[in-house]
């Protein structure tokens, strides 16, 4: 597999456009077998609207790019497929919590979710709550994804202005820095007492990254390779 690719950049534009998928189309009964399998497995699993991304371009510090709508149950497929169309991306925002102590606070996700055991920074296929004025507003996504899995609100950090855009096989991680005003423990403990308050909660236990020695299987290639040069540039 190819290596990571990180580009810094401090624009976005990812405008949202209607879209046909072919691969959607063409397998639609494969897909919806495929879904159905996965939701015995998962009963939560819910086949809502999502965005999918096409014809990346980055240039002097600049992302473009044209997101378009479809199912969950199409992305899963063509996920767990092996991205069989090799055109489409997934792209999604991700906050990178990086506490005063300089550790990063990653979660790993419950077993009712579609990416159980893994762990990574918060983060969520983007959908149509994320579309504003045409466009796919990352920035919010992130904030919202945040909000929705830790509790935290944008008053609670202080987010740096360039975004660190991990490019790993069909995937670009729009990873933003988030600085927490408090150290690494009392930021786990706070996250973890808003889980304890909700009924199913997304995330099953919090991670903190100190150091390389921290790094697990279970965190993906574009998290490990965003977190291994934060770490080489300290």
């Amino acid at each position: 597999m190819t290596s990571p690719v990180i580009h810094r950049v401090t624009t976005l534009d990812l405008a949202v456009r209607p879209m046909i998928w072919p691969f959607a189309e063409e397998r639609r009964a494969e897909i919806a077998a495929h879904f159905a399998e996965n939701q015995r497995e998962r009963p939560k699993l819910w086949n809502g609207r999502v965005l999918l991304g096409r014809d990346a371009v980055f240039t002097d510090g600049h992302l473009a790019a044209t997101y378009f709508e479809t199912d969950f149950a199409s992305f899963l497929a063509w996920r767990d497929w092996g991205f069989p169309d090799t055109a489409v991306f997934n792209g999604f925002g991700m906050g990178a919590l990086r506490t005063s102590d300089g550790a990063f606070v990653m979660g790993e996700m419950a077993p009712h979710t579609a990416n159980a055991g893994r762990i990574y920074f918060p983060s969520g296929t983007p959908d149509l709550d994320d579309v504003r004025d045409g466009a796919l507003d990352i920035p919010g996504s992130v904030v919202r994804e945040l909000g929705e899995e830790t509790g935290l609100t944008a008053a609670d950090y202080q987010a740096e202005p360039d975004w660190h855009c991990v490019v790993s096989g069909r995937a670009i991680a729009m990873i933003q820095v988030l600085n927490l005003d408090m150290p690494s423990d009392v930021a786990r403990a706070q996250i973890e007492a808003n889980l304890a308050r909700e009924a199913e909660p997304e995330l099953s236990a919090i991670h903190l990254v100190r150091g390389m020695s921290d790094l697990t299987p279970s965190m993906p290639r574009f998290v490990t390779a965003f977190v291994e040069q934060q770490f080489a540039s300290r």
